[in-house]
């Protein structure tokens, strides 16, 4: 069975005024973007620095301008962005690939089952029909293909795990920093659509999986971050509960 949820659901959610600005979530990752912070059609867009520039998805593509401009007044040298991870194929999440990578030449990693929706430029896919704009075919650097691939950036690891659910593609991403372990769990809340791919059973072993991380930290695709273990721990029960998958 499909289940729909909107994207504010009846699940009570942790509101974060950003007014307008950054948010440092710790001495290596920022928050850049996202509904409050650059345009409400953005889903979040974290910023990681571990020498290198690794950006966490783009937004819905209106607001690049100000995603740079975040970056930068952070203190960072946008030519040293070099690597964006992409969570899945959803416009929300993509639409500001192909200005940055034009301006920047940062290489895209998505995973191999969510590329052809942004290498056809596919508007059902990508979702961008949801939000009454196309996006231009536009070529994939990396397709990551294992049930779980490490990139190594000097002496740091970034583990971007296959987690298919909301869409077959969907990818969450982990670092072990400091004695925390933050995760980038970008649409935890599904909707679960037929037109998206989505699958309840692939996302009910997919959260089992996230939950198993004991993850400290999340960095939600909209609802922004939650900072304890019970926090991040109870957000993925409640939508696991929400679509019954218990």
């Amino acid at each position: 069975m499909i289940i729909g949820i909107g994207r504010r659901s009846r699940i009570k959610q942790r509101e974060i005024n950003f007014q307008g600005k950054s948010l440092k979530i710790t001495e290596e990752i920022f928050i850049v973007g996202g509904p409050d912070i650059t345009d409400g059609r953005d889903g979040c867009i974290y910023l990681i620095n571990l020498g290198e520039l690794i950006l966490v998805d783009t937004g819905a593509g209106w607001s690049v301008d100000k995603i740079i401009d975040n970056i930068k007044k952070l203190g960072f040298d946008c030519n040293n962005l070099t690597k964006i991870l992409l969570t899945h194929c959803h416009i929300d999440h993509i639409g500001g690939v192909p200005e940055i990578k034009k301006r920047l030449g940062s290489r895209i990693y998505i995973h191999e089952l969510d590329a052809p929706p942004l290498e056809n430029g596919d508007p059902i896919l990508t979702a961008a029909n949801w939000y009454q704009t196309s996006f231009p075919p536009t070529p994939v650097d990396v397709k990551l293909n294992s049930p779980e691939e490490t990139l190594n950036i000097g002496d740091q690891r970034i583990v971007c795990l296959h987690t298919p659910g909301h869409t077959p593609g969907s990818i969450c991403i982990y670092l072990d920093k400091d004695g925390n372990r933050i995760l980038f769990g970008q649409d935890l809340h599904g909707p679960l659509l037929e037109e998206f791919g989505s699958n309840i059973d692939d996302y009910g072993r997919s959260t089992k999986k996230l939950l198993d991380l004991d993850a400290d930290i999340l960095c939600e695709g909209h609802f922004g971050i939650y900072k304890t273990k019970k926090d991040v721990r109870n957000y993925i029960l409640s939508y696991r509960r929400q679509y019954g998958v218990e």
